[in-house]
């Protein structure tokens, strides 16, 4: 019903925040020595993907349908998209839009694994600093690993949760929170593992039969399909995008791949 009152109303609107706002914003910001205005709106990522009654799922309707709108206000503006849309049909409708020819930008997992399976020490070392960085934010890059005891028991401990969060940050500073919530630091490895028990059981609760099928597949080949089947996994977080010089590939979420029944295919398949 709100919809249906504003839509007729979209023009007026944007010409109001236009007018009245954004420009009389960008005016004063100008006048206080600034270039202009950068607006990030986020967390549109987490639309309800299921189709609406016309069809049409919440997201298409948003960026697509209404991408020239998005477009209309006049500044610098960063959205969100949902990850379903990079394998939508009408990726190019939404291209020329929402990003006047311009493709959306993904932002992959920071990694920490290679194709090969092999460590990747940049990532690590990203993801150290990331955790490091809270509890030091006013403390040197280096200085930070020398007072990494003050945070951890072993630097062994800080490696394991960069790892198991596969590259994720959310996740990783979830699973951080979980254990600033059982102890106070140092954090020892036994509190980390009991909290990746509970992350790696409610993971691997939510994924159903068909969606292992899915994901053995992910893990062999590296590649996720258009099929709204392999979309799923990268939304509920089972599969992770990484990127290096050969291009885009996707591996399992690494505390699936601790599990007993990730395991037993792992043994099968060899």
């Amino acid at each position: 019903q709100l919809r249906q009152h504003l839509e007729p109303r979209t023009k007026s609107i944007l010409h109001a925040i236009n007018e009245e706002i954004l420009e009389r914003g960008i005016k004063e910001l100008k006048r206080r020595g600034k270039k202009g205005l950068v607006v990030i709106i986020d967390n549109l990522d987490r639309v309800d993907p299921r189709p609406m009654s016309t069809g049409r799922s919440q997201s298409e309707y948003l960026f697509i349908d209404r991408g020239s709108q998005l477009r209309g206000l006049r500044c610098h503006v960063v959205y969100t998209l949902p990850l379903d849309l990079m394998f939508s049909n009408e990726y190019g409708t939404l291209k020329n839009r929402l990003g006047g020819g311009v493709a959306p930008k993904v932002l992959p997992m920071v990694p920490v694994k290679q194709r090969d399976d092999g460590d990747f020490p940049q990532g690590m070392a990203l993801l150290q600093q990331l955790v490091l960085a809270r509890a030091f934010p006013h403390v040197d890059a280096q200085e930070r690993i020398n007072l990494l005891p003050e945070v951890f028991d072993q630097p062994a401990t800080l490696d394991r949760l960069c790892r198991i969060s596969g590259g994720h940050v959310r996740n990783l500073l979830g699973l951080l929170y979980g254990c600033l919530q059982q102890e106070d630091p140092p954090l020892s490895r036994s509190c980390l593992e009991n909290v990746i028990k509970g992350y790696r059981d409610d993971l691997a609760l939510a994924v159903e039969e068909q969606e292992w099928e899915l994901l053995f597949q992910v893990e062999e080949h590296q590649v996720v399909k258009g099929e709204r089947e392999f979309q799923s996994l990268l939304r509920s977080m089972f599969v992770f995008e990484y990127r290096d010089e050969l291009g885009r590939w996707f591996g399992s979420n690494p505390a699936l791949k601790e599990t007993a029944k990730f395991q037993s295919w792992k043994v099968e398949s060899k």
